[in-house]
């Protein structure tokens, strides 16, 4: 098992190189760890000449995007608490490594060496962490087997465990001896825990997901996005985050029939199966504003790849309304009369969910769904695709009655058509979101709590 662990992660390399002749993203994971330990050696020595001597070292590892905005929270409190020690971040893939090279909060950010015995001395000779985190998924043999063989505390956050997972087969006797090298695992629910405690593993605390503390962080900022403000004023506005063809094609179809139709209403609550009503509140910022009778129907798309080539196939889609993109509004007011706002930058997600009366999520007809929580925080419904099951949160939030999943254009036109006829459902579908996000705050001072349980956090 452990010879071929060994050739798989040779042949991924091998493998994306031959694919970054075709795909940017495998081009930059390929390039991105050429002479990677010599770089890394190159920026430590640069760190410890402006700081001096490190007497602490916190390394965090993330594979991509998502799992940082778990870490984040405890990345941001952990240096307002310990400003002294010092901070490594790295990433496994690009989209996580672009988007955060220049995190703030980080005295160093990296990709991760492959999971090669040479690489994995050669980096923690070189980076000298007296800490290490994993977020959620992050098995990396080697990397855990040494940390272990040198007496670093290892920790898994806000893991999240299910019985289809390798270590709790009868046969996952390799993979569950990669668990046995965390000195503690923070766990997101119940079931994780009775899943790893059955297999012998004690060292288990439930203490929720990180995100929850992170999106309240956000939800609570003042920050503004002017041509969003402007351009979701006095109307229903739906925010497509992280979606992909299949989730814009439906949002199209949707739009194309629904659109007209919505903003001439005039039918009264009694008879409004298809129409907005009267009273449609929407949540707007923090202030709930009253929609005016014939208040237009609007939607922002956030696309989760932003190039040029998927832009241009969603300008295609809406070709005959007006449409509207961020990094070409100069003024707030030129997006006022748009129909469609398409996000095509990225960082700002988090932060025009607070401009919607609905969201959608994307992913779901995919590998799976992306971030919920960043919209639950908003107090509004949320939308998504089949793919949901992994996300403990998705399927926490159906249950609950403040989330929907849909599988075909019927079942969204369905859904859309109940909360834009029915202020209360719209009401209350929002405020399930907003309490089981507020219920779950918390697993960031937990966590800490517990790496350093003599020192005030």
């Amino acid at each position: 098992m452990t010879i071929l662990y060994h050739t798989s992660l040779y042949l991924y390399l091998f493998a994306s190189a031959i694919a970054g002749i075709f795909s940017r993203k495998a081009a930059k994971f390929y390039n991105g760890r050429k002479d990677l330990l010599m770089t890394i050696e190159s920026k430590m020595a640069q760190l410890y000449a402006s700081k001096g001597k490190i007497n602490d070292l916190l390394w965090v590892h993330c594979a991509s995007v998502g799992e940082f905005e778990q870490a984040r929270p405890v990345i941001e409190k952990h240096r307002a608490t310990f400003p002294d020690v010092a901070v490594v971040l790295t990433f496994f893939s690009p989209s996580g490594y672009e988007l955060r090279k220049n995190y703030s909060f980080a005295d160093a950010v990296f990709y991760l060496p492959m999971d090669t015995r040479g690489n994995v001395t050669g980096f923690l000779d070189l980076i000298k962490p007296t800490k290490v985190i994993f977020v959620k998924y992050e098995f990396w043999r080697n990397y855990l087997g040494e940390l272990k063989r040198r007496s670093i505390p290892v920790y898994l956050i806000s893991a999240i465990f299910r019985e289809d997972q390798h270590f709790f087969k009868f046969w996952g006797g390799y993979f569950r001896k990669i668990l046995n090298n965390f000195d503690h695992i923070f766990v997101q629910d119940d079931n994780s825990e009775r899943l790893l405690k059955n297999i012998g593993i004690e060292n288990v605390t439930v203490c929720g997901d990180t995100r929850f503390d992170r999106v309240r962080e956000v939800t609570g900022t003042l920050t503004q996005i002017e041509p969003l403000a402007a351009f979701s004023q006095n109307s229903f506005c739906m925010v497509a985050g992280s979606t992909w063809p299949a989730d814009e094609e439906i949002l199209a179809r949707f739009f194309k029939a629904e659109k007209s139709r919505f903003d001439k209403s005039t039918i009264s609550q009694e008879n409004s199966g298809n129409f907005l009503q009267n009273e449609l509140s929407h949540k707007h910022g923090y202030k709930l504003l009253k929609l005016e009778l014939r208040s237009p129907f609007k939607l922002v798309i956030a696309p989760h790849e932003v190039d040029d080539s998927h832009i241009n196939k969603i300008l295609g889609l809406f070709e005959e309304f007006k449409v509207v993109r961020y990094s070409e509004v100069k003024k707030a007011t030129a997006a006022i009369e748009a129909d469609v706002f398409i996000i095509d930058t990225i960082g700002i997600l988090s932060v025009a969910y607070r401009y919607g009366s609905v969201a959608y999520i994307g992913g779901g007809f995919g590998v799976g769904i992306h971030n919920i929580l960043e919209a639950a925080a908003y107090g509004i419904p949320v939308i998504f695709g089949p793919k949901y099951q992994k996300f403990k949160e998705a399927k926490d939030l159906i249950q609950e009655g403040g989330a929907y999943s849909i599988d075909s254009f019927e079942r969204f036109s369905d859904q859309m058509l109940q909360l834009t006829s029915k202020s209360e459902l719209l009401t209350r579908r929002g405020e399930i979101c907003k309490d089981y996000v507020e219920r779950n705050l918390g697993a960031t001072s937990a966590i800490l709590a517990s790496i350093y349980p003599h020192k005030s956090n």
